[in-house]
């Protein structure tokens, strides 16, 4: 029943875009990120051929997903499943997810031992939904079956095969970091709210790096994760299918930017419009080494900053006079670390 627990769960506060990105896109994960599209190159090759979506944005997936397969979940799919079918919200739902998990059982596509994921049912290295398994999964590697969880080659093709059946434009970008002329109102604005690149530039936007808006790209909208005085994107029809993979436009928004990095681009030009910047996940880590120290009990040093994590960090925020908000940022870990 822990599974009720979680679909009706409200986190205490609200996770804010540069936190969540400084975890999911940080130096560690685009060196492993990095070193992987190297390993895989020739089946990232043949996946590109086939479904026009490249290695970069493929990899990224993988890489916030499951961590390249590091983080698959540790919950039963089917008595996940099964207790959402029958309690709770969005019952119909799970119910119908439920019944595709267990067609999958019995097409032998996963072992019943191996069948385990996410609390939602999600499982794999790209962390398919079992309906989203029965229409996308591919086997790429030619054994007979599609297998999401032992086959790294079918889980990189079915996601470039669901990139592709979501729109993806082969060749074009997902979008670009702008810039945002003195006083710009963005009230409006949106990822579907899309306008020519012309209308944008003669608004007076432009590339970060000054560079004039390739030609051909189509309509654009512009998004502001922070508002007008934070980044600023224009997100093109790419986007829009990275986004229909988990529907949130912070999670899109790290697939993209991860996949920038791992092609060699830079972080951010444009600074979050925040004094306390998100922490790494070796900074969370640390955060949480620095806790253990001090004599609380958090369990594991996972990076993962949970309920003990936070009831201790509050504790120390009281201790220091900062606001005990139960949040990690660089202040916290500056301040831990002078002890």
């Amino acid at each position: 029943m822990s599974v009720i627990d979680k679909l009706n769960f409200q986190p205490e506060f609200r996770t804010a875009i540069w936190d969540y990105l400084a975890g999911l896109v940080d130096e560690e994960r685009v060196a492993e990120g990095r070193a992987l599209l190297a390993q895989h190159a020739d089946t990232l090759t043949r996946v590109e051929e086939r479904y026009g979506v490249d290695p970069a944005t493929v990899v990224a997936v993988w890489g916030v997903e499951s961590n390249f397969g590091q983080t698959f979940g540790k919950s039963p799919l089917v008595q996940s499943l099964g207790t959402l079918s029958c309690f709770g919200r969005r019952q119909t739902y799970f119910r119908t997810e439920l019944f595709a998990a267990l067609r999958i059982l019995q097409a032998g596509h996963i072992a019943p031992e191996r069948f385990v994921g996410s609390w939602a049912g999600a499982f794999g290295h790209t962390q398919f939904m079992p309906s989203t398994f029965e229409r996308l999964a591919v086997d790429f590697d030619g054994d007979g079956k599609a297998d999401l969880m032992d086959s790294t080659v079918d889980a990189l093709a079915s996601t470039a095969n669901f990139l592709q059946k979501a729109g993806w434009q082969t060749g074009q970008p997902w979008g670009f970091e702008v810039r945002l002329p003195p006083g710009s109102n963005v009230s409006g604005e949106g990822r579907r709210t899309k306008r020519p690149t012309s209308e944008w530039a003669s608004r007076g936007l432009r590339r970060v790096d000054g560079s004039p808006f390739p030609t051909g790209l189509g309509n654009a909208g512009l998004m502001t994760p922070a508002g007008a005085e934070g980044p600023a994107f224009l997100v093109l029809r790419n986007f829009d299918a990275i986004y229909s993979y988990n529907a949130a436009e912070s999670y899109g928004l790290a697939i993209a930017h991860l996949a920038d990095r791992l092609r060699g681009g830079g972080p951010f030009t444009t600074p979050w419009p925040t004094d306390d910047p998100g922490l790494s996940r070796a900074e969370r880590r640390e955060v949480q080494t620095l806790l253990i120290a001090r004599g609380h009990d958090i369990g594991e040093v996972d990076g993962m900053l949970g309920e003990r994590s936070r009831v201790a960090i509050r504790a120390e925020q009281e201790r220091l006079g900062h606001e005990a908000s139960g949040r990690a940022g660089q202040k916290l870990l500056k301040a831990l670390r002078g002890g």
